[in-house]
């Protein structure tokens, strides 16, 4: 999901269009059948002392209760609720922050937390993920930070990651316009000590990846095509810039023409839309519903009206368009996504002793 930006305070996404600046909300009410649903993944075989009752399901080395042991008598999971929540109530557009945030921690390096990383002081130092291109743009670290202070206090040792924290943060957000928790997080993830700009660059799709290049990227990750599709219809929130689609209307083979992918009269709209400024803004879902988590991506998707070439390209493979029918159902994407969460967080996790560390404070290495 590479995220560009045309203008400082204004964020565009590609592949899961989250947050920008602008604010974003969910629904309110509940999910439904989605609650029974939810993705509660097994045990996962792992590394390290609190992994060895593990079953053979693999998910990175990540399990269910892991501080059960290691901070006893505090509920680490409800402390990073409640400070969440708190954060989300204040800022509906908190748990799309937060999805941006985890994808591109987990598709550079692993899920662990390298996106957190400050730059160093020192003269000639390299610079980190957070100051590449598609990351500028990035928040809610003040809320990651705050959630560490406070476990620090409770379980009185440097015990909790800031990888975990991320996670559970970010599926946190996400549900509090349901009240719910929307998908279950194996934890475990030990925190990484490397962080490179260009590492971002090289892991994160373009909006004008063609599907190939998308299944590729995401196989690299152990994701299949069902966990693309599924993760895309993230694409149901937010907001882009002209100037991120000003090739696909105006300039698409070099002969002043327009994506033929794109529904005709969509096109036009856009073009007027976007002729007098690549600056405008405009939402991803043409019908308006860019505030509602729900399956309409999908529907659009069906209509030629995906914004994005990376859009589109989810109907020029035959199993993925098949897919995209299906998770127009909103009950089969809401699985669906959670699953696929679920997998995104168990990414090329550091796990064990002998992998990473934990963080005394998320934005420094020890």
């Amino acid at each position: 999901m590479r995220i560009e930006s045309t203008s400082p305070s204004l964020v565009t996404f590609s592949l899961f269009v989250l947050v920008g600046t602008l604010s974003i909300e969910f629904c309110n009410g509940d999910l439904g059948s989605f609650a029974s649903s939810v993705m509660k993944p097994g045990k996962a075989k792992g590394q390290g002392k609190d992994h060895k009752e593990d079953d053979p399901k693999n998910l990175g080395g990540l399990k269910m209760k892991f501080y059960e042991s290691s901070c006893p008598n505090v509920d680490v999971e409800k402390i990073v609720e409640t400070i969440t929540w708190k954060h989300a109530g204040a800022n509906p557009s908190l748990g799309a922050k937060l999805l941006r945030m985890h994808f591109h921690d987990c598709f550079v390096r692993g899920c662990d937390a390298s996106i957190l990383l400050d730059p160093s002081t020192k003269k000639d130092s390299p610079q980190v993920e957070k100051q590449s291109p598609p990351n500028l743009s990035v928040s809610g670290y003040e809320v990651i930070d705050e959630i560490k202070t406070r476990l620090e206090k409770e379980c009185r040792a440097t015990v909790v990651s800031c990888a975990d924290i991320i996670a559970l943060a970010t599926r946190d957000a996400v549900s509090f316009q349901f009240q719910k928790r929307m998908w279950e997080v194996p934890l475990g993830r030990r925190d990484g000590r490397i962080s490179r700009a260009s590492d971002a660059l090289d892991n994160l799709p373009s909006p004008s990846s063609n599907f190939q290049i998308l299944r590729d990227a995401f196989a690299a990750k152990n994701l299949d095509t069902r966990d693309l599709v599924a993760l895309s219809g993230a694409h149901t929130l937010g907001v882009t810039q002209c100037g991120m689609i000003a090739t696909r209307l105006f300039n698409f083979t070099g002969r002043g023409d327009t994506d033929p992918s794109i529904q005709p009269a969509y096109a036009n709209t856009l073009k007027a839309k976007c002729r007098g400024s690549f600056g405008t803004v405009l939402e991803m879902d043409p019908d308006g519903n860019s505030k509602f988590f729900d399956s309409h991506y999908y529907k659009i998707l069906n209509q030629k009206k995906g914004i994005f070439e990376s859009d589109a390209a989810l109907l020029t493979d035959s199993f993925s368009a098949s897919i995209v029918k299906e998770f127009e159902d909103d009950t089969k994407f809401f699985a669906a996504f959670a699953t696929s969460m679920v997998k995104l967080g168990g990414t090329n996790v550091l796990t064990g002793k002998n992998e990473g560390e934990i963080r005394r404070q998320c934005r420094f290495v020890n």
